[in-house]
């Protein structure tokens, strides 16, 4: 299967400082390719790799090291405390949708072909795109596309959507590029698109909320010295991860002990963000705006 090609693999893996004998986790197990590099270092260490997709679980690695866990990333900390481990010494988030769930039309990511607006990167839940455009309010439609998407006109873009649903029920990706003829050039068309979509995308699968919960359990998991590797793709997920790295916390705010020192939970290992070379981007278009923060736990 031609799933995803993993970004910054070499350096995902160095920045792990993986230890032979360690517990780690590979939160975005997608394809598998990371998990792959990561096991090859381990010796009695275990590797426990996390997926909400079904398509994931038919990348299942058989190798007496490693453990595949069909859940949301959200949920480590409890499916780790099943599995008997209460500390970790590195965990590796590759974060945003695969090139798998983009290349498949029929899941709905893309507004490059027309299919149902589904969008559900776990394909159990119940809410999926098109629940979202046909059936929430003008307001919280706006809100949606402004905090996700960065859309400064979100609300006159609900309001042609609102105007459109009811006229016809929304149900392709192209009928909802249909319902918002007009509001974009076409020199704009990608970059406007891909913003609506990367919006409606966050909230069916509550990505940042996940995302919060995730880096809260890792910074309690990991053991002094543990390493946290992140991968993000877009402002909301990296300015989370800067925010915990540098301020100690998700929402950026420093707290200071009564000398004024800033309290941290971890030290950032690379001062500057980590991007993919020139070459990585021309052979893996998807890796582009990929940022790569490490850090390691005080």
């Amino acid at each position: 299967m031609n799933y995803h090609k993993p970004v910054l693999l070499n350096e995902c893996v160095k920045g792990l400082n993986i230890k032979p004998e360690g517990i780690y986790v590979d939160a975005t197990f997608g394809g598998g390719g990371h998990s792959r590099e990561i096991i090859k270092h381990l010796k009695s260490g275990k590797l426990f790799a996390f997926d909400q997709d079904n398509d994931a679980m038919k990348n299942k690695i058989n190798h007496n090291n490693f453990k595949l866990i069909k859940a949301n990333f959200r949920y480590i900390k409890n499916f780790l405390k099943l599995e008997g481990i209460s500390k970790i010494d590195g965990l590796l988030a590759d974060l945003g949708v695969s090139s798998h769930q983009f290349d498949v039309p029929e899941r709905g990511f893309t507004y490059r072909s027309d299919s149902q607006l589904d969008m559900r990167m776990n394909s159990d839940s119940v809410l999926n795109a098109k629940d979202i455009i046909n059936s929430y309010s003008e307001a919280d439609l706006a809100e949606l596309l402004y905090r996700y998407g960065d859309i400064g006109q979100s609300r006159k873009i609900a309001k042609k959507i609102i105007i459109s649903r009811e006229e016809k029920y929304i149900k392709t990706s192209y009928d909802l590029i249909d319902a918002l003829d007009g509001l974009f050039s076409e020199k704009y068309k990608n970059k406007f698109l891909s913003r609506i979509f990367q919006a409606i995308r966050i909230e069916v699968n509550d990505e940042i909320n996940s995302l919060k919960e995730l880096l809260n359990d890792a910074v309690s998991l990991l053991n002094p010295d543990g390493r946290l590797v992140l991968i993000s793709y877009h402002s909301l997920e990296d300015r989370l991860a800067k925010n915990l790295i540098n301020k100690g916390n998700i929402e950026g705010v420093e707290q200071k002990d009564f000398f004024g020192k800033i309290h941290k939970d971890l030290n950032k290992v690379n001062k500057k963000v980590i991007i993919p070379s020139e070459e990585e981007s021309l052979l893996n278009s998807r890796a582009r705006s990929a940022k790569l923060r490490i850090a390691e736990k005080i």
